[in-house]
This record gives C-alpha cells, sequence and structure tokens, in this order.
C-alpha cells in the first residue's frame, strides 16, 4: 500500500485572509516502509510572508522571490501523490491550504476520505497528553537534532517515522517479506545440516599399524580384525 506523509510551510495561518503555502513536500511510504523517494518544492506566494510565521520556518520573502508559483509545480504534486493515502499531522490545517491553492487553478478539490490525520491517531493512542510532532517524536525516539525551525521536508520525514510507530513500529515487517538473502541463508543453512556421507579407503599398511597400535597399548580390547 502506498502511502504520502505531507507537510507545508505557509505565509500566515488562514487562506481565507490571503495567506499562501511557500513549501510543500511529501514522503513516500510503501507498507509502511520508506521508499527514499520524496517531492519537494519552494513557492512564491506573491505576497509578504508574516512575521509570525517567519519566526517558526525562517523562509524569508528574498528566498522565495525567484521560486515558482504554486500553479507551476501543482502537475508534478498531483502526479507525486496520484493513487496514495495522505498522512498529514492536524491535516484540517494543511488541506485548507492546499484545496484554497488548488482552487484557484481550477483544480478540484482532495477530499478527506483520502486522508489520514497523524494527530487524531495519536490523540486515541495516548489521550490527554501532548501529541505534537516533536512530541510524538520524543516519545518514540526519533531523532530531532536537526529541526531547529520548522521545515516542510524534514517535518515530512519525521511524520514518517511518527506514524510507522503508531501504526504498530517497525515489528509490523517482520517475517512478511522473503528476500533472496533470505532464501540464501536458509539453504546455506541447510546445506550445513546436511552432510553427505564420506567412505575412506585405508592402505593395508594403516590396518596393519593401527591392529599393532592396539595390541600394544589397549588392554582387553573389544575390537575384532
Amino acid at each position: 500500500m502506498r502511502e504520502i506523509c505531507l507537510d507545508t510551510e505557509t505565509t500566515g495561518l488562514d487562506p481565507r485572509d490571503g495567506h499562501k503555502i511557500i513549501e510543500i513536500a511529501c514522503v513516500e511510504l510503501v507498507n509502511k516502509v520508506k521508499t527514499g523517494n520524496h517531492f519537494h518544492a519552494y513557492i512564491n506566494p506573491r505576497r509578504e510572508v508574516g512575521a509570525e510565521a517567519f519566526k517558526i520556518h525562517g523562509i524569508s520573502n528574498e528566498f522565495l522571490a525567484d521560486k515558482p508559483i504554486f500553479a507551476h509545480i501543482a502537475d508534478k504534486f498531483l502526479d507525486f501523490i496520484a493513487d496514495a493515502k495522505l498522512v498529514i499531522h492536524n491535516a484540517a490545517f494543511d488541506m485548507k491550504f492546499i484545496n484554497f491553492e488548488l482552487g484557484l487553478i481550477g483544480r478540484g478539490p482532495i477530499y478527506s476520505d483520502n486522508v489520514v490525520d497523524s494527530l487524531i491517531l495519536a490523540r486515541k493512542m495516548f489521550p490527554g497528553a501532548q501529541n505534537s510532532l516533536d512530541a510524538l517524536c520524543k516519545r518514540f525516539g526519533v531523532d530531532l537534532s536537526k529541526r531547529i525551525k520548522h521545515g516542510a521536508l524534514l517535518d515530512s520525514e519525521l511524520l514518517a517515522d511518527v506514524y510507522i510507530e503508531l501504526m504498530g513500529g517497525s515489528q509490523v515487517n517482520l517475517g512478511l517479506e522473503i528476500t533472496k538473502n533470505n532464501i540464501d541463508s536458509l539453504q546455506n543453512e541447510k546445506e550445513k545440516k546436511i552432510i553427505k556421507s564420506r567412505n575412506f579407503e585405508l592402505s593395508e599398511k594403516e590396518i596393519e599399524e593401527h591392529k599393532d597400535f592396539v595390541k600394544k597399548n589397549i588392554k582387553n580390547n573389544i575390537w575384532q580384525f
């Protein structure tokens, strides 16, 4: 099963106030395993980044000045997420921006039945606890050392690790996949246990020397020749 962990950064809190997406990232999972495939884009919002938003992600107006607008990355984004379930932490926030941007360019919305909200999953698993992405990373032992500020690509990677843990951890795949290495290993073990019988031919001299050794060194021997 193919799933996409997704995150965005924006100029502010609400697209209805004119705020826009400035970064979007997606990390691919197949059967709850990260494949290494991802989509990532910075986007020129054609407006100023809010001061409070800048404090969170540190993405400046100057940095975004030469980046493409959303309409220019939309096709690649939609192609990447096609036929996959989206996994988003606090999905309502990101989806209102994504669907707003899609609407502006005449594209249909992404419906909620194709989205898994990892925040809702976490609240069910840990009711009453802190369930921010930071808190979940700490709970599951996911490395946060690179997260100085929010960033869509890094946060999508962290979300993928957290989501895998929320769904049962890396052990969900143990024993379900037999690779060529597994098969070779099993075959080697089998061959170690099955040792072909070997016949050793003794010369007449070796037989006579053995008889002589037994007579001289072993009293009351039970071997017959």
